[in-house]
């Protein structure tokens, strides 16, 4: 059995290069994820705009997902990331020079933005399927484990970043000024990720053996997994959902409302709460170790949507913070063991396919709640709905998964 807390290998050089690239990319959505709905409502926006054109952004972000992470492995898995990398970029451009909300809607569509903090648009998915192809089966969970931690890290950093500068910049430009200026940062972070994506080499490419080509579907990419990838795909857009109406930016808003929280303060709350995040996925794999991928998911992510749900209930920021930390330190173990269960059980040749599928399904899900969440957040009363629709649906996706995947083990599983 491996040490939890520390990989039996060295990465190979491609390994590095796609645990650097994770780290900018989600530095760059973690601080944009903090002022992300206070830049957008100093723009003029109303709440049920900003809840639209998020829900708008990330749907767009589901069909270029879509159409990059099914290609990818005929392709070329660099050039659909290059080409990813360059939408997030245009994106940011646009965002930091418009104001026009048709404008803006059509870059978040056409380009990648994360307004969770989270993955979004292609990038995890053909990542996942390059990793696995460059380190053995074996230490598959493990690795994705300090791959989630490497994430969950630079989220928490640049969530701070943003919540520590933002002020900063105040005291030079307008406060529209200095979230325009994280917005900026956005945008230089996506050229630097494209420059590094250049450098993978040939080995995290896909292998295509003769005997597979026929069995695979051209358009999308998945042929003989496909009845597990659509039903995991199905499951995981409910989750999202759910998730969906308490993504990053909503949650620092709704501390705002709620308890006339600052953006320092936020900054904090929700870089311990990514750092918490990153720590636990860890333990996933020495968890999953003993009890099985599917069982890890399961039971580890039941308790975290209970506490979700009490996040609201609690009277005081101190109290709502705590829970929400707690909850955080405990709900990305189940991250990890399903990146790592997807890939075990589709062949080779179809993981970044099946990978963009179940992550498509994701985003898709993540889409549409924002547009309910800024209705919700748009009358007072109401803003603590958002936590205990997603609590609740939340644990309703836990039991299904149970009761459908618990008898698929993955193949390591099954010797």
């Amino acid at each position: 059995m491996s040490a939890p807390f520390r990989p039996r290998k060295a990465l190979p050089p491609d390994g590095r290069l796609l645990f650097l690239t994770r780290f900018i990319r989600l530095f760059a959505y973690g601080s944009l994820s903090v002022v992300l709905v206070f830049y957008l409502t100093g723009l003029g926006m109303s709440e049920s705009q900003v809840g639209l054109l998020l829900s708008l952004t990330l749907l767009g972000d589901t069909i270029v997902s879509l159409g990059l992470t099914t290609q990818a492995d005929r392709i070329g898995r660099r050039k659909m990331l290059v080409a990813g990398a360059a939408l997030m970029v245009g994106a940011g451009v646009v965002f930091a020079a418009s104001r026009n909300f048709l404008l803006l809607t059509a870059a978040g569509v056409i380009g990648v933005i994360s307004p969770s903090g989270n993955e979004v648009g292609p990038f995890l998915s053909i990542e996942q399927a390059a990793l696995s192809e460059v380190i053995p089966g074996s230490e598959r969970t493990e690795v994705f484990a300090w791959y989630t931690l490497t994430g969950a890290l630079s989220t928490a950093l640049g969530s701070l970043s943003a919540g520590v500068l933002t002020p900063l910049f105040r005291k030079a430009a307008s406060p529209l000024g200095s979230e325009r200026a994280i917005v900026i940062l956005y945008a230089g972070l996506g050229i630097l990720l494209a420059a590094v994506f250049y450098r993978l080499s040939p080995a995290a490419e896909a292998r295509h053996d003769s005997q597979d080509a026929p069995t695979v579907n051209r358009m999308m990419g998945i042929g003989s997994a496909r009845t597990v990838v659509l039903k995991l795909s199905g499951l995981f857009a409910m989750d999202s959902f759910a998730g969906g109406f308490v993504i990053q930016s909503f949650a620092a808003y709704w501390f705002y409302l709620r308890f006339h929280t600052n953006l320092a303060a936020l900054g904090w709350i929700f870089f311990g709460a990514n750092v918490l995040a990153g720590l636990s996925a860890l333990l996933a794999s020495r968890i999953a170790a003993r009890i099985g991928l599917i069982r890890t998911m399961v039971f580890t992510h039941l308790p975290s949507n209970i506490l979700l749900l009490l996040v609201p209930l609690m009277p005081n920021l101190q109290l709502a913070a705590l829970v929400l930390l707690l909850r955080f330190s405990i709900s990305q173990m189940d991250v990890p063991t399903r990146q790592s269960y997807t890939m075990a059980i589709v062949p080779p040749q179809e993981r970044s396919a099946a990978a963009g599928i179940t992550g498509v399904a994701r985003t898709t899900g993540a889409s549409i709640a924002p547009v309910f969440a800024g209705m919700l957040f748009a009358r007072p009363m109401w803003i603590n709905g958002p936590f205990l629709i997603a609590g609740t649906l939340k644990i309703a996706y836990d039991l299904l998964l149970y009761r459908a995947f618990v008898r698929v083990p993955p193949p390591e599983e099954s010797r």
